[in-house]
């Protein structure tokens, strides 16, 4: 079997209120590979917010697509050290590292299809159920939006939730965590600070949170500083979880030896797709470390399927229905795996022409 083209397009996709309030749409980098035989494998990295996605189009179309027309699709990890290894000026972060994630899961999905497997099967296959975290509570919510949805995911099942704390002052903030609490007061909850803190902002932050029993606290520094996660993890009572934003296994391999998170959150459209992903996750099995995926749920649902230390997925319901032909569903707080070959995950004929931009 051999590679004869590889399709590529950018859509931009709306998202509906009150996620709209923060982030009016999201980006779409897409890629088709076609093989002689006629096996297909579709790939895509969400660009959250859109910021750069016609960079990471353009990376994928100019540096990675010429290094694997007219190889073997299903020698994935040949061709995925071929694309990480094709420019040593580039770091294979950021940009280029969401160019390599699009590819490599349109490889794997194409070689689920040729085995007739579902990836997480192809992969060893630990459990074909996977929980998750309702998400999202963006800073500029209206606490009636923040409760509402909160109270949508618990009716979806959901034992836990996780919201944004944005605000300058620690004390709205923490008042923000207690409304949701006391609307749900069946669900654990987690906080996210993206990146938004220092060590003292985080020490002080915290500090008002602690009596929640929160399960993790989330990105509470600049992604790039390794160090500095590392301080917050031992400075606050509450587990540190991060990793959205960190692209290879030797970032996260310093994080872990660093004791800077008990979670580790891969993207694995930004993670370089499904190979390093799960490079990632066993790195974090041999430390006793939990993984919990970052968003895109419909393709992370396989990696904490294949993984013993899979935690839960995060589930952040936005998509238009016209965006995919199905979605796995949440029932009882949990996401029954695709029985499809591969990862399972089809975007529509019409989302294609509709969202092209």
């Amino acid at each position: 079997m051999k590679i004869t083209s590889i399709e590529t397009c950018l859509l931009t996709v709306p998202t509906p209120r009150p996620i709209s309030t923060e982030w009016p749409h999201h980006k779409f980098v897409v890629a088709d590979i076609a093989t002689d035989e006629g096996v297909r494998g579709l790939g895509y990295s969400m660009v959250f917010g859109g910021g750069g996605a016609e960079a990471v189009l353009a990376y994928l179309d100019t540096r990675l697509k010429g290094l694997l027309i007219g190889e073997d699709p299903l020698q994935v990890e040949r061709l995925w050290e071929r694309m990480y290894r094709g420019d040593r000026g580039v770091r294979r972060v950021g940009i280029a590292g969401m160019a390599i994630s699009a590819l490599d899961i349109a490889l794997w999905d194409l070689a689920g299809k040729a085995a007739g497997l579902p990836l997480y099967k192809m992969w060893g296959g630990f459990t074909d159920r996977v929980s998750a975290y309702g998400s999202g509570g963006w800073g500029k919510y209206t606490e009636a939006e923040l409760v509402a949805e909160a109270q949508r995911y618990a009716a979806a099942g959901c034992k836990y939730y996780k919201m944004k704390i944005h605000h300058p002052d620690p004390k709205v903030n923490r008042a923000r965590v207690e409304l949701v609490r006391k609307a749900v007061p069946g669900m654990r909850m987690m906080v996210d600070v993206n990146q938004k803190l220092d060590l003292e902002g985080n020490r002080r932050q915290a500090a008002l949170l602690e009596d929640f029993d929160l399960v993790w606290y989330e990105e509470p520094v600049l992604a790039d500083d390794l160090a500095a996660c590392e301080e917050v993890a031992k400075a606050i009572r509450i587990p540190v979880a991060t990793g959205e934003n960190n692209y290879t296994r030797y970032e996260f391999r310093e994080l872990i030896q660093r004791r800077a998170a008990r979670y580790l959150m891969p993207d694995v459209c930004r993670a370089n797709g499904y190979s390093e992903t799960l490079k990632i996750g066993h790195l974090a099995a041999a430390h006793g470390i939990a993984v919990s995926p970052h968003v895109v749920h419909e393709l992370s649902l396989q990696v904490c399927g294949a993984l013993s230390n899979g935690f839960l997925v995060e589930y952040m319901d936005w998509a238009p229905k016209d965006l995919f032909e199905e979605l796995p569903e949440c029932k009882d707080g949990e996401f029954r795996i695709p029985a499809k070959p591969g990862h399972g995950i089809t975007i529509t004929k019409e989302a294609l022409k509709k969202y092209r931009t």
